[in-house]
């Protein structure tokens, strides 16, 4: 295993792929610095969310709202997402079990995540890494942890208990343990107990603080645990630290710049610590304060709050659990998918268009201005590749007549399409990628066809064949892995669920995968490395499908049931707009065209969520994104 430096040993050469470890994993200079306060008291319950840069010195700014305005809760994240859970609301009877979540990249209000096991207040110890976050339920009574991932919706689930009960626990994280620290049992307590991340079970004592407390605050790199402040209930303004993968009693660090340590909270970027907020009965203070984690010694005052406050949660992109190198729970490698921008190309309404636009897949908001294909068309086939958006065949302009044209844009450069080839027939088609080669399949000339062509991305050229589909047919969804690629639905003419499958690699023949859950035509997919997702269409009643179906790519069988579309939708753009984690539906027709665009978690199941506007309503535009499923892998 590759030993790789941290940030404070960050001089030297690297190579590429040791910087974008670094930097992914919150320990290269100018990483993700962004720090994530939000809710609190004072004397009210706040629903504000506000972030500020952890690089240099400055006061907050506002960042959104939660979902629920209240304080004594926790937050816990990822690389790309702050998780805030349980809490203390002003509504009887007060405590919630409400959790929500915000993208870092992306300022405004929180959306719903799921739930709690059971409504909770002063759940503040939490950690967690890359792939789980880690909290304690926050009862006087309770010891219960439980856990989330955050990269997918859902509800918590339970992970074990604790050795002591109690509320206003305080929490530090490394990539493999969470630690707690503290509680009011209803008396203090100076118990250090921890978990290992990846595996649920009771927790086990680790040791103790250097003496009881409640109310303190925690933070970490991705070896040493801070424990600030607290309440005995005489105000402390020492701060201790642990060495979080041995275990023992915690050594004293230094001290805070104030007694308003109660009921404060802090994260870190993996090198310094960042304490905000905080009591001193009856006051709060509005005083951002930061240390350095490996050093020791007393906080100095960094900026300001946008007001006093107390009871906040507070997370960020770059805290100590996920500074770990190749430890296991680092994002995709270097070489791997990591793009996010989404491309839809194309459409109707109700004539041919040939606009070009572009969405980041990972945010939220409305679709801009790219450029222009080379042919006005719709019912294109899309293949995302690393640099590369290719959008082959379609029905052109002026009336239904199918085009054989292949062009491309490069995702990083806006600006109008150019010359790729052409298929080997003119159709309406489907396309679907891995790294390296294109497939477009099936398709109507306008009478409906079984015939795959293929392409190398990386090369110019005209397509060559691949071999046929199971059925010939036109107006299906298709997405793949770095090995498969699914075709799903569409029509014969009359409407069919078969899906089927090719390996990209070797031309051949499809074979048969098994069935979508509903018959239906116009349908769209998106899909990651692991599954493939169908959404939407028009059944044979006629009627329009809101049903959303996924399959296991590796895995032949039929389909099964996901969610529901944000409404009742054919004709949605088709192609494989998606990230590693998330899926985007552009446009289509309810019979009116529409302009919506919405986006769903592929990992887990659910309803889509709304993400923003298209620039113009139209349907079956094609879609495209350079992080897609197939690009994972190789």
């Amino acid at each position: 295993m590759a030993n790789y430096p941290q940030l404070d040993n960050a001089s030297g050469v690297w190579n590429l792929r040791e910087v974008y470890d670094a930097v992914m994993g919150g320990y290269w200079p100018n990483a993700n610095n962004k720090a994530i306060f939000a809710g609190g008291f004072n004397p009210g319950y706040s629903g504000t969310i506000e972030n500020f840069s952890m690089a240099s010195s400055g006061n907050s700014t506002a960042f959104g709202d939660l979902s629920v305005a209240r304080g004594e809760f926790g937050a816990m994240s990822n690389f790309t997402r702050c998780v805030f859970a349980g809490g203390n609301t002003a509504t009887s009877p007060n405590s919630t079990n409400t959790i929500d979540y915000i993208q870092f990249v992306t300022e405004g209000n929180a959306a719903d995540f799921g739930d709690l096991g059971g409504a909770t207040t002063r759940s503040t110890g939490v950690g967690g890494n890359a792939t789980r976050g880690i909290i304690v339920e926050g009862s006087s009574d309770s010891n219960q942890i439980q856990y989330i991932t955050p990269s997918a919706l859902g509800n918590a689930i339970d992970f074990g208990d604790r050795t002591v009960s109690g509320t206003f626990v305080a929490g530090v994280t490394s990539p493999t343990r969470t630690c707690f620290g503290g509680a009011f049992t209803p008396s203090v307590s100076n118990i250090i107990d921890f978990v290992t991340i990846a595996t649920t079970g009771n927790a086990t004592d680790f040791g103790d603080l250097t003496s009881a407390r409640r109310a303190a605050c925690g933070c970490s790199s991705s070896t040493r645990g801070v424990f600030a402040g607290g309440v005995t209930p005489s105000q402390l303004q020492d701060i201790q630290f642990i060495t979080i993968a041995s275990q023992g009693n915690a050594t004293d660090f230094g001290d805070m710049v104030n007694n308003f340590s109660k009921e404060q909270n802090a994260t870190s970027n993996s090198v310094k610590g960042f304490i905000g907020a905080g009591r001193n009965a009856p006051a709060n203070t509005n005083l951002i304060q930061n240390f350095t984690i490996s050093a020791g010694g007393n906080c100095v005052d960094f900026g300001d709050l946008l007001a006093a406050a107390s009871s906040q949660a507070a997370n960020s992109a770059s805290h100590g659990g996920l500074n770990d190198g190749y430890q296991g729970t680092r994002p995709i490698p270097f070489n791997e998918a990591g793009g996010d921008r989404g491309i839809i190309a194309g459409g109707q309404n109700p004539g041919k268009l040939s606009e070009t636009g572009f969405i980041t897949i990972s945010s939220t908001g409305n679709e801009n201005d790219f450029g222009d294909l080379s042919q006005a068309r719709a019912s294109i086939g899309g293949i995302g590749g690393k640099t590369r958006a290719i959008f082959g065949g379609g029905n052109a302009a002026p009336v239904v007549t199918a085009s054989a044209v292949i062009d491309y844009v490069e995702f990083s450069t806006k600006g109008n399409a150019a010359d790729f080839g052409d298929l080997t027939s003119g159709r309406f088609t489907s396309g679907a990628n891995n790294n390296t080669r294109g497939v477009f399949m099936g398709g109507a000339t306008p009478t409906r066809g079984n015939i795959i062509d293929y392409i190398t991305i990386a090369t110019l050229g005209n397509a060559a064949d691949f071999g046929d589909t199971t059925i010939s047919v036109s107006q299906g969804g298709a997405t793949a892995s770095n090995t498969r690629a699914v075709r799903g639905g569409g029509s014969q003419p009359s409407y069919t669920n078969v899906l089927d499958y090719v390996t990209i690699s070797t031309t051949g023949n499809a074979t048969d995968f098994g069935d979508l859950t509903v018959t239906r035509n116009e349908v769209a997919a998106v899909g990651s490395d692991v599954r493939g997702v169908w959404a939407g269409g028009e059944t044979p009643t006629p009627a329009l499908s809101n049903v959303m179906d996924y399959i296991t790519i590796a895995t032949t069988g039929n389909a099964t049931d996901f969610g529901d579309l944000v409404g009742v939708n054919q004709a949605i753009g088709r192609g494989n707009m998606s990230n590693t984690t998330r899926g985007v539906y552009v446009g289509g027709q309810t019979p009116s065209f529409v302009n919506i665009m919405q986006y769903i978690t592929i990992a887990s199941t659910g309803d889509a969520t709304d993400f923003g506007d298209l620039m113009k309503a139209k349907q079956v535009p094609a879609t495209v994104g350079n992080g897609q499923g197939g690009l994972v892998g190789g």
